[in-house]
């Protein structure tokens, strides 16, 4: 399997991804903030179309448009009514560029189909140094503000009263998550990005009690998939995507039969 470039291109690729949507992704669970990460990776799927027909590649698209994105949704909003409808108003607006977008991408068909449900045994070596740089600023950014964003995340009205800047802390991991969407919509398309983005963080959360234990598990959770995904695919001939998104719901409702037997256990 390894013997072949193409799959350790896809081998690299995945783990840079799923280890940068593992970590962001459990802060985006553990914020309550995942209907955002929906709504992006709609928005990536409007900027990537519309980054072709300008001529230019869909991963520039990806991430410029919905960066962009992330940052309107932060600074429209912090309080949970607030930042329901911005998302809702920019989700809107970009699925009505989206839609006239599509009008004139019908000679794309491949690309489209490619840009909906991933295709990451198609990136290339300058693809892959793309992700590679991207993982890393958008981790280093991530790290800059982990200490307010954890404050913020699980005391909210305490970290304001403390003077954290919670519009500006949200605006920034908004940025991050746009990163992080853009990225998986690389592997695993812009339609099933919750699959590396939700899934391991949100079992990682019913797994572990500890903060950083649930990061490092997210993270390790994402990549197994990943790479499970894409060994079962190159054996079976069956799209990397369907067993990505098969193996991460078969661990988290694995995480929920297990959570609920503690809880019963302890009851």
């Amino acid at each position: 399997m390894l013997d072949y470039d193409f799959m350790r291109t896809a081998f690299a690729a995945s783990g840079i991804v799923a280890i940068l949507a593992g970590i962001v992704g459990f802060f985006l669970v553990l914020r309550g903030q995942t209907f955002a990460g929906h709504a992006l990776s709609h928005v990536g799927f409007t900027g990537a179309t519309g980054a072709v027909l300008l001529g230019l590649p869909p991963l520039a698209g990806l991430v410029g448009f919905t960066v962009l994105a992330g940052l309107g949704m932060g600074l429209l909003g912090e309080k949970l009514a607030e930042r329901d409808v911005a998302i809702g108003m920019i989700l809107s607006l970009a699925l009505g560029l989206g839609l006239l977008f599509l009008h004139f991408f019908t000679s794309y068909a491949s690309q489209a189909a490619a840009l909906l449900f991933g295709n990451v045994l198609g990136v290339d070596n300058s693809a892959l140094a793309a992700l590679a740089i991207l993982a890393v600023l958008a981790l280093a950014a991530l790290a800059a503000i982990a200490r307010p964003l954890i404050f913020a995340s699980l005391q909210s009205e305490l970290a304001e009263a403390r003077g954290v800047p919670l519009r500006l802390v949200s605006t920034a991991f908004l940025a991050i998550v746009a990163v992080a969407v853009a990225e998986c919509a690389q592997i695993v398309g812009v339609l099933l990005v919750f699959t590396l983005m939700v899934g391991p963080a949100a079992s990682a959360l019913r797994f572990s009690r500890r903060l950083y234990g649930a990061v490092a598990l997210a993270a390790t959770l994402a990549l197994l998939e990943a790479w499970g995904g894409l060994t079962l695919a190159f054996y079976s001939d069956w799209p990397v995507s369907f067993w990505i998104t098969a193996l991460s719901g078969a661990v988290y409702f694995a995480s929920l039969v297990e959570w609920r037997s503690r809880g019963a256990t302890t009851a």
